[in-house]
């Protein structure tokens, strides 16, 4: 279903010359990380669980645990966030962001708004299977308010079906929205709530344009007035992603290398869970946005192993 990714099906593929080269790579003293990193940025997420599968038939051993006995730090997360199954790898990124103290609303915010209403049945099904527990449930316990209520509408996937747009009803949203939040003293957020957690991608576009012409404003100039805290920064992220998925994840990319110090956690996350899907839209997006290619940015803000096997799966420089 999607084509835009930088890692494909590698070919040829031998998933059990793959096994043994990776057993070889971790065997005796020291690790050579660079067969470990080749090998599993080149190969495409089923590629990687069959080569598991030959793994652990030829060794008994189970690949995962070799890779977090061999390898540190953030090299080792990388490894081991490739070799999770695609399917688990939301459910589990969400699972980390609920679990014990303090939740991370970041991951929340940026898996749930920007994964399509058919993705976000597979993530609440597997993280059913996965840990026996009510993805919903485990959200509503962590989170309150706005913040909450808006995550609850995301995760019904119910967005509208993009089928033709009505211009009478793109003219009500946009006057609604421009009522509940500039025209009003304080601010009815469930408007909001309901209008961008509800309406197909199409016709949100429109409602956007329409709001410009009525208000005079951007939809983002407004919630960023009118709102404030986690739900600001969803609302936004909802908006954003109607707007341009890949543009959004440019933008998630550029701020967790911006400045001192990297947000190795988002970066790890955003690079393998779309380097299958978008990360070519992704890439082109950063250079139109940022001025610089995501490549650049990759090489300059980290470093080692892990800038390697990074750079492996942006897949190019876009200079």
């Amino acid at each position: 279903q999607y084509t835009r990714g930088t890692v494909t099906a590698f070919a040829p593929f031998d998933a059990r010359a793959d096994a043994e080269a990776l057993r070889k790579a971790m065997k005796g003293l020291g690790t050579d990380e660079e067969t470990v990193l080749t090998i599993l940025t080149t190969r495409n997420n089923a590629q990687r669980q069959e080569i598991a599968s030959a793994f652990k038939t030829l060794f008994g051993r189970d690949l995962v645990d070799d890779l977090k006995s061999e390898l540190t730090g953030k090299f080792e997360t990388l490894m081991v966030s490739l070799m999770r199954p695609a399917y688990i790898f939301d459910a589990h990124a969400l699972k980390h962001a609920i679990k014990g103290a303090g939740t991370n609303e970041k991951v929340l915010t940026e898996i749930l708004a920007s994964r399509t209403p058919a993705e976000v049945q597979n993530i609440k099904q597997v993280y059913q299977q996965e840990y026996e527990a009510s993805l919903e449930d485990k959200i509503t316990g962590e989170t309150s308010g706005h913040f909450q209520r808006l995550l609850v509408v995301l995760l019904q996937a119910n967005r509208d079906p993009d089928v033709g747009v009505d211009e009478a009803l793109v003219e009500q949203d946009a006057q609604v929205l421009f009522r509940a939040g500039e025209l009003k003293w304080g601010t009815d957020e469930e408007k909001f709530i309901t209008i961008l957690g509800t309406r197909s991608v199409s016709h949100l576009r429109r409602v956007f344009d329409k709001y410009m012409t009525i208000s005079g404003f951007q939809i983002e100039e407004t919630i960023d007035r009118e709102t404030s805290g986690d739900l600001e920064k969803l609302l936004l992220a909802v908006v954003k992603c109607i707007r341009s998925v890949p543009a959004y994840f440019a933008e998630t990319l550029y701020h967790s290398m911006k400045g001192a110090g990297t947000d190795d956690d988002t970066l790890i996350r955003v690079m393998v869970s779309r380097s299958e899907v978008d990360l070519l839209d992704i890439r082109r997006e950063f250079r139109k946005n940022f001025a610089k290619s995501l490549y650049q940015m990759i090489q300059k803000d980290t470093s080692g192993d892990y800038r390697k096997a990074l750079l492996l799966l942006c897949g190019g420089d876009d200079d």
